[in-house]
């Protein structure tokens, strides 16, 4: 593989940013300013092509009256010259805080500086006036400025709070400031700036330490993040600045869309910076998605200001990526986390079971067991809505229905999962009635083909739905997510029942969730049971066993690791990637494990399944949406049954030409 290939496919979507808190001594700007051009320098090494400096940076922000002097002022000023400088040489767009006179009255500005030179001036909306701040002694609030120009560094340039910093180079980056309190106040500036189209909001800011603040504002950002749908980019001053009441952290945070994708250790006694790359091409998608987003834009009310959004002068050094890409991005990494995602999935999955079950009072839940992940995922979710409703798990109806390729270990784990939750069993072998069909249909013994496995399929979706009738009950269905988006299921076999529980739950999470369930279990053996199924391998046993009782179908050898398929999910539906980026994120996703001409493989495999298996979407049960990716034809995903891949498959073939 071409080393080239996967850094330009990404620079086309994604941009990397710093929020930095550098050294700094209370107003001694020469040494703020050198401290900063020194992180710059460094930064470029990294193709960082914006920084975002705290507030009041370049003087530190615990002047207090000495903001009053004008030395220090025009220091600042000389500051902005020294930074231009520095931007144009090594290439990184700079956002910087520092006092400005406009008028007789002082504000409390960021400036932003590309290579050109100074671009504008946004001041601070809101001034804490709190026991700790009262900035309002010496600032005024941005709304008394008329002006909507200054002049300031040799330059003349837009100053005010409407400001949207348009990218040149990039129409996607909209880039809008607010300063520290901005942010922590009811309607912070930046929900404006991010309805008239801001995609990027720089936070400078100076917050304080106390016990339990970055907890909070850490949320603050990813919250703000994910109402503006936008990227987050905060830094606050760090321990330089002034420790005679209060301590500064140097807390670095940026979030995208409502999720921290990076963040810096606080109390750093140097300079110190986070690095990221922001999808820009996925927020663009997102609010596309959005529509009350878009039905509340308001791009009239700003003033647009062009600059330029460079490339780092320096060669660069660091990896193509700096955001973490998760291989299994529908489970959490922190164990935590996951626990709390498991257990939030397994209750959807249960109360949406429930109300129907309370809809037909007195069905009883009827399920195909066949000792699998999937049918023991929706085994235990009957159970557990069986025990909320007050009823005895013996009205679940599980019904085991072994047939050519069942092995001895599924089938043992069918009837012990049944008996031990109490569930009422019944086998019936479908073996002869499948032969029988296959005879009358005039199928060739002995050709294992699609007709043979589809055969056994819809025969146990037939007694399923007989039984059903007979016993009062309604189907559950146990196919999942990734089942449907693939179309690995029967059409009008397993790929119907009268409620799927498992409909919106990737394959990847559902050993995940039966392992929480094993978390949960107070019976040794029921959680010994429940390992085993974790440890079968997947299959839909629909081909004869081998001589020796061995599988001859084992669904990955087939379609490719669910790993990728789940990914290649996430990022197509969830974040509106295209081939190329998809290809680009897995390959560094799953370095060293699988090679990238297997994963350009998969993910053919994959758009054309996708395609390909629409009609059967289109004609899915009812079923709980669980996760932020549903296929579910109602609501979540509507798309022609006969609409073409050539568009996606054209690109993955460009990808192939381009690898060689």
């Amino acid at each position: 593989m071409k080393a080239s290939v996967i850094p330009s496919i990404l620079s086309e979507s994604f941009v990397r940013v710093a929020v930095v808190a550098p050294d700094l001594r209370v107003a001694d700007v020469a040494f703020n300013t050198a401290a900063m051009i020194s992180t710059l320098d460094a930064l470029s090494k990294e193709g960082v092509r914006l920084a975002v400096f705290p507030e009041l940076g370049i003087t530190g922000y615990t002047c207090a009256d000495l903001f009053y002097q004008l030395l220090l002022r025009e220091a600042a000023e000389g500051a902005v010259i020294e930074l231009c400088e520095a931007v144009n040489r090594t290439g990184i767009c700079v956002i910087a805080g520092l006092p400005i006179e406009i008028h007789g009255r002082l504000y409390n500005a960021a400036i932003l500086i590309d290579g050109d030179g100074p671009v504008g001036v946004v001041p601070k909306s809101f001034l804490p006036t709190s026991k700790e701040f009262y900035e309002e002694r010496w600032f005024s609030r941005a709304e008394v400025l008329a002006d909507g120009e200054l002049e300031f560094a040799g330059s003349t340039i837009p100053v005010g709070t409407d400001l949207i910093f348009q990218a040149d180079d990039l129409p996607e980056f909209r880039l809008g400031i607010e300063i520290c309190e901005d942010l922590w106040t009811v309607n912070p500036p930046s929900g404006a700036l991010a309805l008239a189209g801001a995609t990027v909001i720089a936070n400078p800011s100076a917050s304080d330490e106390l016990l339990g603040k970055a907890a909070y504002r850490r949320a603050l950002v990813t919250q703000q993040s994910a109402r503006c749908i936008a990227a987050y980019l905060y830094t606050s001053a760090g321990p330089g600045e002034s420790s005679t009441d209060l301590v500064y952290g140097g807390h670095g945070l940026i979030a995208e869309n409502g999720h921290m994708i990076a963040e810096s250790p606080r109390f750093q006694m140097q300079s110190s910076w986070t690095i990221a790359d922001i999808d820009l091409e996925f927020l663009a998608a997102e609010r596309l998605c959005n529509s009350s987003f878009s039905a509340n834009s308001v791009a009239d009310s700003v003033r647009r200001v062009s600059f330029r959004l460079m490339e780092s002068r320096a060669e660069p050094t660091a990896p193509a990526l700096r955001r973490t890409i998760p291989r299994q991005p529908f489970v959490p990494e922190n164990d935590n986390a996951r626990e709390a995602h498991c257990r939030e999935v397994f209750s959807i999955q249960a109360s949406g079971l429930c109300t129907r079950l309370r809809y037909l009072p007195g069905t009883r839940p009827v399920l195909g067991v066949s000792g699998g992940l999937d049918s023991t995922l929706a085994l235990l979710v009957c159970i557990a809505a069986l025990k909320a409703l007050g009823r005895p798990t013996s009205d679940l109806l599980a019904i085991g229905m072994p047939g050519p390729g069942s092995t001895t270990r599924t089938q043992s784990n069918a009837r012990q999962l049944a008996a031990e939750v109490g569930a009422e069993f019944r086998e019936i072998p479908i073996h002869d009635a499948v032969k029988q069909h296959l005879c009358a249909i005039g199928h060739p013994e002995g050709l294992y083909d699609v007709t043979y496995e589809n055969a056994q399929a819809r025969e146990r979706t037939q007694i399923l739905m007989n039984v059903a009738n007979q016993a009062g009950g309604i189907v559950v269905g146990t196919g999942d997510l990734s089942e449907a988006a693939l179309g690995w299921c029967t059409f009008n076999g397993d790929h119907m029942s009268m409620y799927h529980v498992n409909i919106s739950v990737p394959k990847t999470l559902v050993r995940y969730v039966i392992q929480w369930c094993i978390s949960e279990s107070a019976d040794p053996t029921m959680a010994e049971m429940l390992r085993s199924v974790c440890g079968t391998p997947i299959s839909p046993e629909l081909l004869p066993l081998t001589a020796t009782g061995g599988l001859r179908q084992k669904t990955e050898d087939t379609l490719g690791s669910y790993d990728l398929h789940d990914f290649f999910l996430f990022h197509v539906i969830r974040r509106q990637a295209r081939p190329r980026k998809v290809f680009a994120l897995a390959c560094i996703a799953f370095q060293g494990e699988h090679e990238p001409a297997v994963i350009l493989a998969t993910l053919k495999t994959f758009y054309r399944r996708f395609f390909a298996s629409q009609f059967k979407r289109s004609a899915m049960p009812d079923g709980p949406k669980v996760g932020t990716v549903a296929l579910s034809p109602r609501g979540d995903w509507r798309m022609a049954s006969d609409a073409s891949p050539a568009l996606w498959l054209s690109e993955c073939e460009d990808l192939e030409h381009s690898l060689k």
